[in-house]
């Protein structure tokens, strides 16, 4: 290691074999080992930057490294007698790793790389990576529970997901291993600038049927539907899109526009509220029978929303990389309760108010759809921008997705992610076809939100964090029958919320 007066120089004054020297890097180091990683001190005049060729090690940092392996030769691993003292052992921030092969590495303590957000920023960014397409299926799974129990599951799904991720931030402390709309659908008008459609009324039987307009003798609107469905066409025009996309060696330029995700939903937020507004109200409670236009506040159906929850307020896979730039860490916990809250927050008030400004009459609260946009003629100008600003974050999004796949399949059985562009491209036509037959044979968002919402969770939200728990304490021997059997209890949540799916 090294003292040098900035964190962006290299030892050295010779040439260096870039294929075997990796250049410069950060490396993650605990405060607490700097005192058994005693640095020896070059001068700065020997130190190159790092925007210029990276060099050998000069010959003074050569000896002054011998020297250093010389002295610890001369005893024990257990003497301290030749060990540098503490006051010329530099900070963190002054400290370099020596490599073998030539280099010298800025040593990045733990306090630096965790000083880059507040705690403001912290929780806006868990909100923001959180909020996904499954907003779109929240009032679609409200409808399915009930009004009443849904807000009901909302509140406890949050509670229940927001503790299996706190086990997830501590785990790291005390674990010591390591339907598609066609001409038939129906148009309700509540008034000229904000129509509402049912696009499954051809199937009907829904009410007032004098008071809907059709698209049937509109030549110019069936046209439209031939050529813009969203299960026969939408899916072949998106492959000519984001095929290509999946092929860029490097995906860093979309991850530059992740802010697109957070526009998209403050957008929706508008957009609900406009229409709620335009609409009003639209409320009866009916406990356990169904009416007319209304469904029950009580309604079996229920595990269906819990489906699509726990891929909503799934997180815990990221959530240890998204608190650790926290600058106050003692803050995490905090942080992370005030951002599931705000997350529970905004599902419940697009749930609440796109299920409650449902025109019901006349149109029955079934006619919700698994996408809320749906219920939203293509002619309605503010769903078609909140639509574009949803295809805009799925295609920088998706190209990352893709990138990840291509990582682990093809680094791993070639060694190489990109081997060349024809084994890229045959895996990227694996994933868009993937993505093609299930948007043409089964388009149903909120089928394919709670199934594979249940299945992941089942292992990330509710097994793994429990088991680590319950690991540790046994470890420690703390581990109590109460605690055993809550933890074995949310396991079993788990389970049962994997098998309803299938029978709903």
């Amino acid at each position: 290691m090294a003292n040098m007066n900035s964190d962006s120089r290299h030892l050295g004054t010779s040439k260096v074999d870039h294929e075997r020297d990796p250049g410069p890097m950060n490396i993650q180091f605990e405060p607490s080992d700097l005192r058994s990683k005693r640095p020896f001190y070059i001068e700065p005049t020997n130190i190159v930057n790092v925007n210029h060729v990276i060099q050998r090690v000069s010959d003074h940092a050569s000896a002054m490294n011998k020297r250093i392996h010389y002295y610890s030769r001369l005893t024990t691993p257990a003497d301290k007698a030749l060990i540098a003292p503490d006051h010329v052992v530099p900070g963190p921030e002054e400290c370099y790793v020596y490599s073998p092969l030539g280099s010298a590495y800025k040593l990045q303590s733990y306090t630096e790389g965790y000083g880059k957000n507040t705690s403001l920023v912290t929780i806006f960014m868990i909100w923001n990576t959180m909020m996904g397409t499954s907003i779109l299926s929240i009032p679609w799974g409200i409808k399915q529970a009930g009004f009443t129990t849904g807000m009901c599951v909302i509140i406890l799904m949050g509670l229940l997901t927001l503790y299996c991720c706190y086990r997830v931030v501590k785990s790291r402390t005390m674990i010591y291993f390591i339907h598609h709309i066609n001409d038939t659908d129906t148009i309700l008008s509540t008034n000229n600038s904000n129509p509402v459609i049912c696009p499954s009324a051809g199937s009907g039987g829904h009410p007032d049927n004098s008071s809907m307009i059709f698209y049937a003798n509109d030549t110019g609107a069936q046209q439209f539907e031939k050529w813009w469905d969203k299960s026969r066409t939408v899916p072949f025009y998106l492959v000519g899109l984001l095929l290509p996309l999946l092929n860029f060696k490097s995906p860093s330029f979309f991850s530059k526009f992740n802010i697109l995700g957070t526009v998209s939903v403050l957008y929706l937020i508008f957009l609900v509220t406009f229409k709620a507004v335009r609409l009003g109200f639209h409320l009866e409670f009916h406990w356990f029978i169904p009416t007319e236009f209304f469904v029950p506040e009580i309604r079996f159906q229920f595990p269906q929303l819990t489906g699509v929850l726990t891929l909503a307020f799934f997180i815990h896979n990221c959530i240890i990389t998204l608190l650790k730039n926290n600058k106050k860490q003692e803050n995490n916990v905090r942080d992370l309760c005030i951002a599931y809250m705000l997350v529970t927050l905004t599902y419940l008030y697009i749930g609440v108010l796109v299920f409650a400004s449902f025109p019901s009459p006349p149109l029955s609260k079934d006619c919700i759809e698994q996408n809320f946009l749906d219920n939203f003629p293509s002619s309605d100008t503010l769903s078609f921008i909140a639509r574009i600003f949803l295809l805009f974050q799925m295609m920088t999004v998706y190209p990352l997705l893709g990138y990840l796949a291509r990582v682990q399949f093809l680094g791993h059985i070639f060694g190489d992610i990109y081997p060349s562009i024809f084994h890229v491209l045959i895996l990227n036509l694996i994933i868009v076809g993937a993505g093609v037959i299930m948007a043409c044979f089964y388009p149903n968002i909120g089928g394919i939100i709670r199934y594979s919402g249940a299945a992941c969770g089942l292992a990330f939200v509710f097994i793994y964090p429990s088991l680590i728990y319950i690991i540790s304490l046994h470890q420690e021997e703390r581990l109590t029958w109460p605690k055993l059997v809550f933890h074995v209890f949310i396991i079993i949540l788990g389970v049962a919320n994997l098998i309803v799916q299938f029978f709903m």
